[in-house]
Parts: C-alpha cells; structure tokens; sequence
C-alpha cells in the first residue's frame, strides 16, 4: 500500500520557514510566516489569555468530552462577537472546530453535501490553503480578479464583473477583513454593492473572518460580514481565534452556517454534527474555553480589548514607518499603499526575482509573491527591507 505514494508538494510557506531557520545570517529578517510577532520577534501570550488559564487550570474538575458541535457558551460568544445582533441566533448554527481551517473544510464540507454542483468563487489571490482544500475536496473552482498589481488596490470594476458570471447556488468565499494575502480591503460600499448582486444572482457567500480586531477595530473589522448576513438568505462563515487571541497551537476556530429561516437550523445544527463526527469528532475544548472565559468576563474582555487594540495600532505604525522609508528613499509615493492596507499582510508587488534577490542579498524572507508579513518588522529592520526593496527594483 505504502509503496503506492507519491510525493507531495511541499507547502510553500513552510518550506521558506525551513529555508530562514538554515540561514546562518545573524541579520536575515522573516517576513513569511504568518504569526503575529512582538518588536522582539516573539509571539506573546495575551495577558487575558494567561490569566484566564490559570483560572481554568484552577477551577476545571474534568476532562470529559464537549458536545460535538462543542460547548454552546463558546459558539454562542464568538457568534455574538462576529455577528452581533446582525442576525436571529435562531438561524444560526455552530459547530466549534480545529482551528480557522478546520471552519473552512467543515463549511467546504457541508456545501459538498447540500449542493454538489455548486462552484465556489475565489478571489485572485486567496490564501493558498482555499484552493488546496477545494482540490482536494474535488468540487468545482473558479477566480474572481480581486487585486489590482498597479495600485495595489482592490480592482473593484474587475472582481464585480467576473462575479456577474456566478450561478444561482454557487458559493463566493469573500475575506472578512485584512485579505491575505493582499492587505487590500473593500469598503463598506462595496461590500454593499457585492452582497446585492451574490442576492440578485441567486449566489451563498462564504466569509472567512481569520483576523477580527487586526484592521479598523473589533466592530470596524466585523462590518461588512454583518451587512451581508443581515441582508443574504443564507451565509457561511468560518472563524479562526488564533490571531485575534493569539492562541494559534491551540486551535479553536468556529464555522457558521445562516438559514432562511429559524425552522432549518435544527436540520443545519444536526448535519453540523454529523460532519464533526466524520472528521474528528468531538472538537478541542481548552482554547474555546479559554475564549469563552474572556469574552463573558468584563474585567478579562476589557483586558484582552485593550491588548488587542495595542497590537492592531503597533501594526499601523510598522505600515507608517515603512511606507514613510520608502516614500524617502524612493522619493516618490508609489509605496504608499502599505499604509493603507489593513492586518498583518501586504503584497509588494515584487516579481519573483526580486523577491530572490532581497533573499540572496539581504537575508530577507518573504513570500514569492511578495506577501511580507508586517509585524515581522521592528524599528531596526524597517530601513533594511526599505533599502533591499529599492535596490531591488521594485
């Protein structure tokens, strides 16, 4: 049986983290991974997180399974603080899942069962492990222009017009805030005028809401996911608390799923479970515990709001301080889209040589597309990338 593999390929993203971790350079700089990193390239534990394990380890008298959707009070949190009052909790179904990704293969899932035929829409880049699953799945795929390489900008009048080729019952899976890879987000207003026309045709959006709270704010970020769930029939969504909380090993994500109407969610939650029973049955509990312990307890909520907020702003700041750089070094504005853009990513527009380049000659380390995770950068290395990024050529 064994002998019957053939090699896979190698995950893209791991292998340049392999690559930096080889390279003896004492000043090599990693832009790739996508974690969130401190001005001293650690990934921190929030203080609210801390504290709330402790309690947990404290006060916890079992180790029992949850549910298989996983304990409601967490489904029922992330819910309120992803959706707010935007829709009835009656049309709503949850399931807690491994992780971020774990919510978009459970979702990916539930539309292979509901609606095999159904394409699902992607935009132009996504984050690669959309269409890797999708493939995987064996369902059917299509792109949408999302990203304009000349602004580096949304290219709105592109992505509405291959949006106008959708089919009714086909799925568009939309980032809710700070695209990855592109840091580029649409407006309020365009968000509008997307979930009107994915209405007008007859189309189920997917929102895949990986980075609440790293953009415009908590509320500000949650914005366009709540307008086109007050406005769609029906609506995935798959959460991921691993930024936001900064919980990322222990995996606790959520999918969502918004029917019609209140007297489907009974069938929806059910076919939910039956999923996670498939896959690994019950889900992990401590990270949702620990979510959930945050997000009911004003003092530990108010904390984690205050850090999180911090690090949202710390971000905004690398954006400025980059973009200000290479508006001094380059003079000229072309760079001044990184300060515009929004999370922890941005894509530089650098071809793949280029992005060799600052690699080979600088130690720098960012995607071949030239995504570079922003708060991989500091006060020290801002200069560095702004120099290598001009010599470059880009």
């Amino acid at each position: 049986m064994l002998e019957n593999l053939k090699p896979q390929p190698a995950d893209k993203i791991l292998a340049l983290g392999q690559a930096y971790r080889a390279d003896p350079r004492a000043d090599k700089i990693d832009l790739g991974i996508g974690v969130y990193k401190d001005a001293s390239g650690k990934t921190p534990v929030m203080r609210a997180v801390k504290e709330a394990e402790r309690r947990l380890v404290a006060e916890q008298d079992s180790k029992a399974y949850t549910g298989l959707l996983g304990d409601p009070a967490y489904t029922d949190a992330l819910r309120d603080m992803i959706l707010g009052d935007a829709v009835p909790g009656d049309r709503v179904s949850c399931a807690a899942t491994p992780g971020g990704t774990g919510a978009i293969r459970q979702a990916l899932e539930l539309i292979k069962m509901a609606s095999p035929g159904a394409t699902v829409w992607l935009s132009a880049p996504t984050w690669p492990n959309h269409p890797s699953i999708i493939k995987y799945l064996g369902m059917s795929m299509a792109e949408y222009r999302y990203f304009d390489a000349a602004t580096r900008g949304v290219d709105f009048a592109g992505m509405m017009a291959d949006l106008d080729q959708i089919k009714s019952g086909d799925v568009v899976l939309l980032h809710g805030c700070c695209h990855n890879p592109t840091g580029a987000n649409l407006t309020l207003e365009q968000w509008q005028a997307v979930s009107d026309h994915l209405n007008a045709k007859g189309a189920v959006p997917f929102i895949d809401i990986a980075y609440q709270g790293f953009g415009d704010g908590l509320e500000a970020d949650a914005a366009g996911t709540r307008l086109m769930a007050a406005n769609a029939p029906q609506m995935l969504i798959a959460a991921s608390c691993s930024k936001n909380f900064g919980i990322y090993r222990e995996r606790t994500g959520m999918v969502m799923a918004i029917a019609p109407e209140a007297g489907m969610k009974t069938v929806t939650q059910g076919t939910l479970a039956y999923l996670n029973r498939q896959n690994y049955s019950f889900p992990p509990d401590h990270g949702a515990r620990v979510v959930t312990m945050i997000l009911t307890d004003p003092e530990l909520k108010a904390d984690w709001m205050a850090e999180l907020e911090a690090v949202r702003l710390g971000m905004l700041e690398l954006r400025k301080q980059l973009a200000d750089e290479l508006r001094k070094r380059s003079n000229s504005d072309r760079f001044d889209f990184i300060a515009d853009h929004r999370g922890m990513f941005s894509r530089l527009g650098a071809t793949p040589e280029q992005v060799e380049k600052m690699r080979v000659d600088n130690g720098i380390y960012m995607i071949g597309d030239s995504r570079i995770n922003i708060a991989g950068l500091n006060a020290k290395t801002i200069p560095v990338l702004a120099q290598a990024i001009i010599d470059a050529g880009v």
